[in-house]
């Protein structure tokens, strides 16, 4: 989760994968001609993705979400409890944002996800934010898609008591999390709680960490299956 390990004066290492060889090829001329970022590798599927990804070593995965065989959840599953720390962060591309196989990737671990018809600015900024910890990409959007699911296939637990998987955490870290999956960046988090933007980060990796969390996206999808935030909660109050 810490971005320490992460060396800041060499390229943001990029492993593209995707079934389509025109959507790949483009992708991969994009980031070849970005400064600061360089392709590793490209896969067509799934299964390629996460041999690549083993022997490469990737900062990024920008990951397709339907492919035959090996979809991109089971790939970024995959990847994520393979890879030597520190691990890459998955990005996934898809051509819907309210997508139930988006929010199994987050599920899974990927730190957020972009439309295929983003423009190039917009994608080269996605690596960067994803490859740098920073907040989800398009937070609003991510959060009406873990809510659009969660709210079906997982309603909040009707007891009062602490939710399930969360008690390992300190009250501090417990409110954090809530105000983050509420859609709150660092800063008002700070600002709400009192407290410095370098502390929410502190409490936030150690919630992550005691959780075994992957990505921010992932304490998302956690707080809202496990009722510490509802659907329709909001960061105002």
């Amino acid at each position: 989760m810490s971005t320490a390990d992460r060396p800041s004066d060499r390229p943001v290492r990029v492993l593209v994968v995707d079934d389509q060889f025109l959507v790949r090829t483009g992708l991969v001329a994009l980031l070849r001609a970005a400064p600061g970022t360089e392709v590793v590798g490209e896969a067509a599927d799934g299964a390629e993705a996460v041999a690549l990804a083993a022997a490469t070593r990737p900062d990024v995965v920008l990951m397709d979400i339907r492919m035959p065989g090996m979809s991109g959840i089971e790939a970024t599953e995959r990847i994520l409890a393979e890879a030597v720390d520190p691990a890459p962060r998955v990005l996934i591309l898809t051509t819907f944002d309210l997508d139930e196989y988006v929010y199994g990737a987050l599920r899974a671990g990927a730190s957020g996800f972009l439309l295929k018809d983003a423009g190039p600015e917009r994608l080269l900024a996605a690596v960067a934010a994803v490859h740098g910890g920073d907040a989800l990409f398009a937070p609003a959007v991510t959060r009406r898609l873990v809510e659009a699911f969660t709210r079906v296939s997982h309603p909040a637990p009707a007891d009062s008591g602490p939710p399930p998987g969360l008690d390992t955490l300190t009250g501090r870290e417990t409110e954090v999390l809530r105000l983050v999956a509420r859609g709150l960046t660092n800063a008002e988090t700070a600002d709400r709680l009192f407290i410095s933007e370098a502390t929410v980060k502190t409490h936030l990796n150690r919630a992550m960490s005691k959780l075994r969390l992957a990505s921010r996206a992932q304490a998302v999808v956690l707080a809202y299956e496990t009722g510490l935030v509802t659907p329709g909660d909001r960061g105002a109050g």
